[in-house]
């Protein structure tokens, strides 16, 4: 894993989320994306090396809806930047870590994502992000 790419807040209301964000980070939000497969739109702020990430649902059975109902707003997860997905997600399985989903698939911002199950993650949903060249 080379960085923290993203720290993901779930939102309720990307406006004034995005608002409060420009004015907290002190810069203006690069990027507002819909992932239709993940049911959420996604606003990005770029924080030196890393970003946050903001995720507000789409529809009322979108995983993002589902944990704010859960457990409410706030950190629903962490990503990191990895070099090689595949090479990653063997590594981990052989490490006997869970994954959510064993082949990465298109997420926002050009990235190809994989996440890690909370449970085999001390409760943390953890988010493997490689920049995708296609």
């Amino acid at each position: 894993m080379n960085k923290i790419e993203h720290i993901g807040i779930a939102i309720k209301d990307m406006d004034s989320a995005i608002k409060i964000y420009e004015q907290l980070l002190n810069t203006k939000c690069y990027k507002v994306e819909n992932v239709e497969s993940e049911g959420v739109k996604t606003a990005f702020f770029k924080i030196g090396d890393s970003k946050i990430e903001l995720l507000e649902a789409t529809n009322p059975e979108s995983p993002i809806a589902k944990f704010i109902e859960k457990r409410g707003v706030g950190m629903h997860h962490i990503a990191f930047d990895v070099t090689d997905i595949e090479s990653e997600i063997e590594r981990l399985l052989s490490q006997d870590f869970q994954l959510i989903q064993k082949t990465p698939k298109n997420g926002a911002d050009n990235k190809k994502i994989a996440f890690l199950h909370p449970k085999s993650t001390a409760g943390l949903l953890v988010e493997l992000c490689q920049e995708r060249t296609d």
